[in-house]
């Protein structure tokens, strides 16, 4: 070996202390993060109500409008805000004759939000009032409508009924 030729000192790997610094903020970041996670998961179901209740009030309101002030009624609640309907009220599958209106809906959402019978695969069901197996009250006077997840709240604390 010459004089002229230096052995270069590198250092490989990391020393403990950045080891330390990125552990601290790889901690931070999760510690921000995982609440909003999961709480993302939590309001998942009061978010799709308020959306069906959304779409479902629109729906409701542009029938009126269009059927001089008149809701859809109770019995034919799906099958008026799904298909085509005449002035009167009156349901059909084709957009034929004095069927123009219509449809406002694919179909009715459903509940998505509370326990038992209203709460799966009967939830997507109208009633006057809050009972077994209804997953949505509906007013034919007022138009008004609402979920029917009897006693349950939301993450803070609101009643889904109150939606």
């Amino acid at each position: 070996m010459g004089k002229d030729m230096k052995i270069q000192n590198t250092r490989r790997g990391f020393s403990l202390v950045e080891l330390v610094i990125v552990i601290v903020i790889i901690g931070v970041i999760a510690a921000i993060a995982v609440p909003r996670i999961s709480r993302g998961a939590v309001g998942a179901g009061s978010a799709g109500l308020r959306g069906d209740l959304y779409v479902l009030r629109n729906a409701i309101d542009l029938y009126a409008a269009e059927h001089n002030g008149k809701y859809p009624t109770l019995a034919g609640f799906a099958a008026e805000l799904t298909t085509y309907t005449d002035a009167a009220g009156g349901t059909s599958a084709t957009k034929v004759g004095a069927f123009i209106y219509g449809p406002y809906l694919v179909s009715v959402p459903k509940l998505k939000v509370g326990e038992g019978p209203k709460h799966g695969k009967s939830s997507d069901t109208l009633g006057a009032a809050s009972l077994s197996g209804v997953g949505w009250v509906y007013d034919a006077t007022t138009g008004i409508i609402s979920g029917n997840a009897d006693t349950a709240n939301d993450p803070d604390g609101i009643a889904y009924t109150t939606y």
